[in-house]
């Protein structure tokens, strides 16, 4: 999903909504500003700079890949025969079946990221990028296996059947070493950051271009969405769309995503590869460009190093591996083995970067058009970054003239599956922060709606920078937790191989599968 700063469209309204604009502008601009410069500070690399966030997901990544001696690679065929179901029951204890967990989780991080981020990295860092994005996907999938192996094994199964887990239930775990007083802060800062996330940038800001999107395939402001109120009625119903599902719980989350998510990959995996195969003969040499690109001593960002920056920080944006967020809807997964889970949930980074946004990259580069050509020149001698969409959406109409029409089909989806995706995530922050009652649950899904609506009626670039400083706090923390329990890890990963080893753990038949 969207979680790098990127240029949001402007919604401007005028009377009392603009005046409610600009109160959220000036409210959070000086705070925005305080807490992103710490969040986002820059580390200096010779001529360049990562930002610190970054180089902590990446080296997290690597340093649990070295640890597991690469899962992600030796794993894949396991983690094929889970998705599957063959290891989990109808009766095994939790709410959804692995597909299901693994399509809500797909679905909070498959985003605007994946269509607008990528087709700005790529004319900042040049086609070079897409290998460096590519590398940094593959080790986050081994993030992914750490924390929801963690968000599963510490769950707590409510006498209701449902679910409460990751990093609400491990951080204390993790951190109690320190004293409770230690652990109990900490696990506060995540659930407060994580909320903060979920109302905003993974609510509003999906809202907001959403209606930006379809007003711009319907004649602008110009077309039957151009007229004033028709925001407030676009946001109306899609929060009441959006509160069908998720007063369901996790259990009508997975049954949408499980159908949402494939439909969406499709769509957008399917336009990708009729660019691609229009354009065939430019294949091979839009290969040999990423991997030369990667390393050649000058490049649009400045060099391999800048290049390799771009690279990381569009993958470490995309995936959110590490952050803590995908193992709460993971840990609501049907099985009796927390490694299981983990198996599962290394797919994520693969589905999303390494195949999405990789696929996003290559349209790209292979359709070379003018527009793109002229951007980089554009961003080489000093000039401002495009808006990404706008590079990507260019690619798409060298075969699709109608593009931009697919373009909102696909935000559209994007969009919904990560509100509702994120609405699961935010609650589980509100229940810690105020009660697990369903008296709480249902305020939150109120504030949550009309959060939805909220978003499509004003700007906040402000308010989205804050947001999204916020989901890396969860960052700091939740990684800080994974290394403290990566012993728990192992010791989940040698059990579960044992008894597949040993014949204690079988294929279930299929009818008594998870489905």
């Amino acid at each position: 999903m969207t979680t790098a700063p990127l240029p949001m469209a402007e919604t401007t309204h005028g009377g009392w909504l603009g005046e409610v604009e600009e109160s959220i502008n000036a409210a959070f601009d000086p705070v925005a500003s305080a807490v992103t410069s710490v969040v986002f500070w820059e580390v200096p690399l010779g001529e360049y700079s990562f930002p610190l966030i970054v180089l902590w997901l990446v080296a997290a990544a690597a340093v649990f890949t070295v640890y597991f001696r690469g899962i992600q690679f030796r794993g894949v065929g396991t983690s094929i025969a889970l998705v599957r179901g063959k290891y989990s029951r109808a009766s095994d204890p939790g709410e959804v079946t692995h597909f299901q967990a693994l399509t809500s989780a797909v679905s909070g991080t498959v985003g605007l990221g994946n269509i607008a981020g990528v087709g700005a990295a790529v004319t900042i860092g040049g086609p070079g990028a897409t290998f460096w994005m590519i590398l940094a996907g593959l080790l986050g999938m081994c993030t992914k296996f750490v924390e929801c192996t963690l968000g599963v094994k510490y769950r707590e199964v409510h006498e209701d059947g449902t679910i409460t887990g990751g990093p609400f239930r491990y951080l204390p775990v993790a951190f109690e070493r320190f004293g409770a007083g230690v652990s109990r802060a900490l696990t506060l800062v995540f659930a407060v950051a994580l909320f903060f996330f979920g109302a905003v940038g993974g609510n509003m800001f999906q809202a907001n271009q959403t209606f930006a999107q379809a007003q711009e395939v319907t004649g602008g402001e110009d077309g039957f969405l151009g007229s004033a109120g028709s925001a407030l009625v676009f946001g109306i119903v899609l929060a009441l769309l959006v509160g069908a599902v998720i007063l369901g719980g996790i259990t009508s989350i997975g049954v949408v995503t499980s159908r949402l998510v494939p439909m969406m990959a499709l769509i957008y995996v399917g336009a990708c590869l009729l660019v691609i195969g229009s354009n065939a003969d430019r294949i091979g040499a839009a290969v040999g460009e990423i991997v030369s690109g990667a390393f050649a001593p000058e490049g649009v960002a400045g060099g391999a190093i800048g290049v390799l920056i771009v690279g990381f920080q569009r993958a470490a944006f995309s995936n959110e591996a590490g952050v803590g967020s995908a193992p709460i809807a993971h840990s609501a997964v049907k099985t009796r083995h927390p490694v299981s889970e983990g198996f599962v949930a290394l797919l994520e980074p693969f589905i999303d970067t390494v195949v999405i946004c990789t696929m996003t990259a290559l349209t790209i580069v292979i359709a070379d058009t003018a527009y793109y050509s002229e951007q980089r020149e554009v961003v080489a001698g000093g000039g401002a970054v495009p808006d990404g969409v706008l590079v990507t959406s260019d690619a798409f109409e060298t075969f699709l003239p109608s593009f931009p029409v697919i373009l909102a089909i696909a935000v559209a989806l994007f969009a919904f599956s990560t509100l509702i995706t994120w609405s699961y995530y935010s609650m589980k922050a509100w229940t810690t922060l105020f009660g697990r009652t369903p008296t709480s649950e249902l305020i939150f899904k109120a504030l949550f709606c009309v959060f939805t609506v909220i978003g499509t009626v004003i700007s906040f670039g402000s308010v989205v920078d804050f947001a999204d400083a916020m989901l890396f706090v969860c960052a700091v923390v939740n990684l800080l937790a994974c290394y403290l329990l990566l012993p728990r890890v192992r010791e989940e990963l040698r059990d579960f191989r044992a008894g597949l080893r040993s014949g204690a753990i079988t294929e279930v038949p299929a009818d008594e599968r998870a489905h």
